[in-house]
């Protein structure tokens, strides 16, 4: 019998032994994670369970009892300090365990504002875990005052969930605007109009200098000479993949664990899914920050531990929620060369990325039938008329039939 061991038991870890079975695989599974619990979402944390609307128990990707009911060993609280590729061999703190198939999804870790500035205060946080939600959560009360640094999706969602539980929100992004990196300025100046209704004190081409305080942390100094009075700091300034495993390994790295299109790294032995890989998409090479990029790249690793010769065929997909605006992204705008909008009543509007005549991305905010139809056409190779698109009164599903 094979031994099939899976290092990093987040979404694409647990989704990865999960189609294991439910695939048939009756190989010995064993799932290792760094965190105490078992296998949880991540997007709820920084909204519904620390704004206290989802217990625990409802984070939990599966019940405790699934492992043990389908005979995976979960083993939860425990670090992996080596891989030993030739002897076929995980290190562990106080025992090696063998392996015939080895899946890395050891996931992504967020970037941390640096000691030197005084990212080490008490009160300065990431949003990444369980555990960084837990300890923010007793100073997310009303009228603390908070400091966000970073204007991309993450540092947006932890401001929205700020104001709504009664905080005084201040947000600086260094860049020229929010969402710079990911996002046309249509979309920025959109939830840049959106943070402002809502009473964030949103500064853009600021950074921070250093932040203050005997302990914890009391006060900021901005990159523009501005001093603020602050509670508590949560920095969302971006995530690195986690390869410090794979590079020790001896594994070939591209801006992430390089895969091939069927998740198999540079050893024919070990695997890779999720946050941590880059993998080949169209003509390039790419690596996907999203939750379904997690599931659907392990299920297809997991079809091929059991021999399936599948190709991963990415349909990248997003979303954020933000008050009472869901944002669902269909496609990457990687390259696009210009912009159509489509304004609808009130909050409503769609931004459509286009390359020529080629659509390649679709911004949709409380648009759901923009978002469906736009992803039809960008996974089936086709265009969508301008015109139709920029025209609100024009009915968006005759783009499917065009």
């Amino acid at each position: 019998m094979r031994h099939i061991i899976v290092i990093g038991a987040g979404q694409a870890g647990a989704s990865c032994v999960a189609r294991l079975r439910s695939a048939g695989c009756t190989d010995r599974i064993t799932l290792i994670g760094e965190e105490p619990q078992p296998p949880y979402q991540r997007p709820p944390l920084s909204k519904a369970y620390l704004m206290g609307e989802m217990a625990l128990e409802r984070l939990y990707l599966r019940p405790v009892s699934y492992y043990a009911d389908e005979d995976i060993t979960l083993r939860t609280g425990a670090w992996v300090s080596a891989i030993d590729p030739a002897a076929r061999t995980v290190i562990l703190e106080d025992e090696v365990l063998s392996y015939d198939a080895l899946v890395l999804a050891t996931g992504s870790v967020p970037h941390r504002l640096p000691t030197a500035m005084g990212g080490d205060l008490r009160g300065v946080f990431a949003v990444r875990t369980l555990a960084d939600v837990d300890a923010m959560a007793p100073l997310m009360t009303a009228d603390k005052r908070v400091m966000i640094v970073g204007g991309g999706y993450i540092g947006l969602e932890a401001a929205a969930v700020a104001v709504k539980l009664g905080l005084q929100v201040t947000l600086v992004e260094m860049a020229d605007r929010i969402l710079q990196r990911v996002a046309a300025p249509e979309t920025s100046a959109y939830f840049r109009a959106l943070h402002g209704a809502h009473g964030v004190d949103l500064r853009e081409r600021v950074g921070v200098k250093r932040l203050t305080g005997d302990g914890a942390v009391s006060g900021a100094e901005l990159t523009d000479g501005t001093v603020l009075d602050v509670d508590l700091v949560i920095a969302g300034v971006g995530i690195a993949p986690a390869t410090a495993l794979a590079e020790q390994a001896g594994l070939a790295i591209d801006n992430g664990i390089a895969v091939d299109a069927r998740g198999q790294t540079s050893d024919p032995h070990i695997w890779a899914a999720g946050d941590c890989t880059s993998f080949p998409y169209r003509d390039a090479r790419i690596r996907l920050e999203s939750v379904p990029n997690a599931i659907d790249q392990a299920e297809v690793v997991a079809d091929n531990l059991m021999d399936a010769g599948k190709d991963y065929v990415a349909k990248p997909w997003f979303w954020s929620d933000q008050y009472d605006v869901k944002l669902q992204i269909a496609g990457l705008n990687t390259g696009y060369a210009d912009v159509v909008t489509r304004q609808g009543p009130g909050r409503t509007a769609s931004f459509w990325y286009y390359r020529g005549e080629a659509l390649l991305a679709v911004d949709a905010m409380n648009d759901p039938r923009a978002y469906m139809i736009g992803k039809r056409l960008i996974e089936a190779g086709r265009t969508a008329d301008r015109t139709v698109v920029a025209d609100s009164g024009a009915e968006l599903k005759a783009l499917l039939t065009a």
